[in-house]
């Protein structure tokens, strides 16, 4: 039997070539850097080129950086020094920007100054382009949030409520301090009442300690403890308070902020791996999807849905001249001010409220026969009645603000002799009389969007929700590895946003 011996192809390392492959030939056509390279050429970047100044030094052109960033945010390369040395070493890399080789500052400076009031821009005109195409509609679109985690540190923060607490305890203990001096000043010392009574601020905290200075300092009769005390407020208080007042002005509405990226709220995320509840530092981001391409995004520092409608909607608005006509969204939106203001924009809405899915359940209908939306209004008589046939009278209207200052008006309903009825502890659990408040306006907007929800379009919108805008995230996060955002600030973050979501309409639109 003949020995047969393993066949290899030529393998020649050092061979060279009368004529060297170009690095066209060696990028196929269907490649998706050529489809990044086609959609920045065709698009409008004035706005981008607005950014740069005639003085100084030539700088790299911002197409040829544009595309760099926007190539590497397509193939998951987020960091600067990365596409540095992919500039250098990979081939796609290398024809897109021609063989400039910008280093990791000039494309840092790049994506954190330059396209700081650009992107928006770049990334509606790819939207334009897209649609253009019939590829997705601006006028029928699918909302939803998720969590990203900052770049931050998540042990340095700062929390409303401590801040509450401490000006408590400061202002507690400078009124001891204060009733202390009442006790031993004399006639011409007699204290008026404590400044930080009403307040507690920088300029009533200085006046407190001033005020207890003159009248404490050079009294025999005080004891060194209350001394040693006035000493510590008289040298840290005024410092402290002034900056906890720094700190509220940072908070602003929030309940918390990280100290190394004072724009992240603490929030809780479904990434939860040790299963504790942990709070990390983090922003709300909200976009708009049409056949899961992204077409607008916004960066929210609260983690609460319901209030980043209508700044998104805005955002929808100046970007292509008019809101879009249709919306759907799940039961995080559903709130009596997002209703009012879809409908004042004269927008579609399949935005579900927070009891839709159990409702549409007759089991739960029969488990709470007595809630306020089973029983029987009566028109005529303006009162609802009650499950053993009494009348609940109208008693007033209460008048409520909400978290974003929205106005709602409540209608109070109460019941008559309550104590001796049969159902007393399972009609309600109140100790007096039963009283019921009826949002009559939310309540309209409630069956307005259950019939809208429940028609054929309506179903059809609830079930292409699921499959359009949630994959979107599942995408990013989870395919592409992006979790954490690398850059700090709200402003930064929503440029870095901004790549990744022109990179995901590139994919989509090259899938």
């Amino acid at each position: 039997m003949a020995n047969k011996k393993p066949v290899f192809k030529p393998y020649y390392q050092h061979q060279l070539m009368a004529f060297p492959p170009t690095f066209d030939e060696l990028i196929p056509a269907d490649h998706t850097v050529r489809l990044v390279d086609k959609i920045i050429n065709v698009i409008n970047v004035e706005p981008l080129l607005n950014a740069y100044h005639i003085r100084g030094a030539s700088n790299y052109h911002p197409i040829l950086l544009l595309k760099v960033l926007v190539y590497g945010y397509v193939t998951n390369t987020y960091s600067s020094r990365k596409l540095a040395i992919a500039c250098r070493e990979n081939v796609p890399f290398m024809w897109l920007s021609g063989m400039s080789k910008p280093d990791h500052n000039t494309i840092n400076r790049f994506r954190g100054v330059r396209l700081k009031h650009a992107l928006r821009s770049v990334f509606e005109e790819v939207v334009k382009y897209l649609a253009e195409e019939g590829l997705l509609s601006i006028d029928e679109v699918y909302t939803d949030g998720t969590k990203i985690e900052a770049n931050a540190n998540k042990y340095t923060f700062v929390w409303k409520k401590s801040i509450q607490t401490n000006k408590a305890k400061m202002q507690k203990q400078l009124d001891e301090i204060w009733n202390y001096a009442q006790s031993v000043a004399t006639v011409e010392d007699l204290l008026p009442e404590s400044p930080t009574a009403k307040t507690v601020s920088p300029q009533s905290i200085q006046a407190t300690v001033d005020k207890l200075n003159e009248v404490l300092a050079n009294n025999d009769q005080v004891d060194k403890k209350t001394k040693a005390k006035l000493h510590y407020l008289t040298k840290n208080y005024p410092e402290a308070i002034g900056k906890y007042k720094h700190q509220e002005e940072i908070l602003a509405e929030r309940n918390s902020y990280s100290k190394s990226d004072p724009d992240a709220t603490f929030m809780r995320m479904k990434e939860d791996h040790m299963r504790n509840g942990q709070l990390k530092p983090a922003y709300n981001v909200q976009i708009s999807t049409s056949n899961q391409f992204i077409v607008n995004y916004t960066i929210h520092s609260n983690p609460t849905d319901t209030l980043t409608l209508k700044s998104h909607l805005e955002q929808h608005e100046n970007s292509f001249n008019r809101p879009p006509k249709t919306l759907t969204a799940d039961a995080g939106y559903g709130s009596e001010e997002n209703y009012a203001l879809l409908e004042q924009k004269q927008v579609e809405s399949f935005v579900k409220f927070n009891m839709f899915d159990k409702q549409q359940n007759t089991h739960y209908n029969q488990k709470y026969p007595f809630a306020a939306n089973q029983l029987f209004y009566h028109e005529q008589k303006d009162a609802y009645i009650c499950p053993m046939g009494q009348s609940m009278e109208f008693v007033g209207i209460v008048k409520k603000r909400t978290a974003s200052g929205f106005e709602q008006q409540v209608r109070r309903y109460q019941a008559k002799n309550c104590n001796n009825c049969p159902l007393n502890g399972a009609c309600h659990k109140s100790k007096g009389d039963r009283l019921i408040e009826i949002n009559e306006n939310l309540q309209r907007h409630k069956q307005k969007a259950h019939h809208l929800l429940n028609t054929e379009q309506g179903i059809r919108h609830r079930k292409k929700r699921c499959h359009d805008v949630e994959p979107v995230f599942a995408n990013i996060k989870q395919n592409h590895g992006f979790r954490r955002f690398m850059l700090r600030g709200k402003q930064k973050v929503e440029i870095e946003w901004g790549l990744l979501a022109i990179a995901q309409n590139i994919r989509k639109k090259a899938a």
